[in-house]
């Protein structure tokens, strides 16, 4: 039997080479499978994946876990790692976690008896995502924008985890901030940060930057033809988004998406809210 505290990291992008090697770090024995073409990770041992499991008693998988429901998503592996009854069948007697995990049990119905767990769904991990988010997406900012932030008339769209967390970083940078929400208490909080409220009626200005947060059409026609050439807009919400573009590409509009950004632009940062999140549940 495995050592009830040794770990089996499979697949994954960067947050998980970092998640793997943060954990070696805690001490634990950790093992990875599907960083073929990564390079080593410090005090991992990278084994075959029959091995993998028969040394550890935690099975970590990535965030998302699969994108197309066919294949782990694993861009470093040297071979696809196919999602079928074979390779859920080597995971029964583990404890598994993985991130976005909808797709992942629908791939067998061996999972069932799986029953693994989905760390993307505790309110920690949420929280210093948005944290990473805000700050990547005032990145984006910062790289697409040809002026600076500061004294730039910003909209933020939608105030979540996410929506405070750039309004706040944008306000300390020095920009004038409107926050659209339809909630009245969203409104009141909005005016606490230091920011314009506005409900989505009220938009009918021109932006510098509007940074949009709600995964549903907020942005339409009516406010894009309010811009111009020069206005950026930061979709960062998932599918379907919160953009009208084919109004946004008629009119002309800037449209660029900032996706997944606390994988992209602050993967070491992203494990560590990832292993906070996995110790919890295993201390629960």
């Amino acid at each position: 039997m495995p050592m009830i505290n040794s770990f089996g990291v499979i697949g994954g992008d960067e947050r998980m080479r970092y998640l793997a090697a943060s954990i070696a770090a805690d001490g634990y024995p950790v093992c990875a499978y599907g960083f073929e073409n990564s390079g080593p990770i410090r005090g991992v041992a990278e084994t075959s994946l029959p091995d993998l499991v028969k040394r550890s008693a935690v099975i970590l998988l990535p965030l998302p876990a699969t994108r197309d429901g066919e294949t782990l998503l694993a861009p470093f592996a040297a071979e696809p790692i196919r999602l079928n009854d074979d390779f859920a069948a080597q995971l029964c007697n583990r404890t598994v976690y993985g991130g976005m995990i909808q797709k992942l049990t629908a791939s067998s119905a061996i999972w069932k008896e799986i029953e693994p767990e989905d760390y993307y769904r505790r309110e920690e991990l949420a929280v210093g995502n948005a944290i990473a988010t805000a700050e990547g997406a005032v990145a984006a900012a910062v790289r697409e924008y040809p002026g600076t932030i500061n004294g730039a008339s910003c909209l933020v769209t939608g105030l979540g985890r996410i929506g405070k967390n750039l309004t706040l970083l944008l306000h300390a940078m020095g920009a004038h901030v409107f926050v659209a929400a339809r909630k009245k208490s969203d409104l009141m909080f909005a005016r606490a940060l230091g920011a314009e409220p506005l409900t989505y009626r009220e938009i009918t200005r021109r932006f510098d930057i509007i940074f949009n947060t709600v995964p549903a059409r907020v942005i339409g026609a009516p406010v894009l033809a309010q811009q111009d050439a020069d206005t950026l807009i930061l979709e960062l919400a998932s599918a379907p988004g919160g953009i009208d573009r084919e109004s946004a590409a008629r009119l002309q509009v800037r449209v660029v998406e900032a996706l997944s950004l606390p994988g992209r632009v602050a993967p070491k940062t992203a494990a560590e809210y990832i292993k906070e999140a996995v110790y919890n549940m295993l201390e629960e």
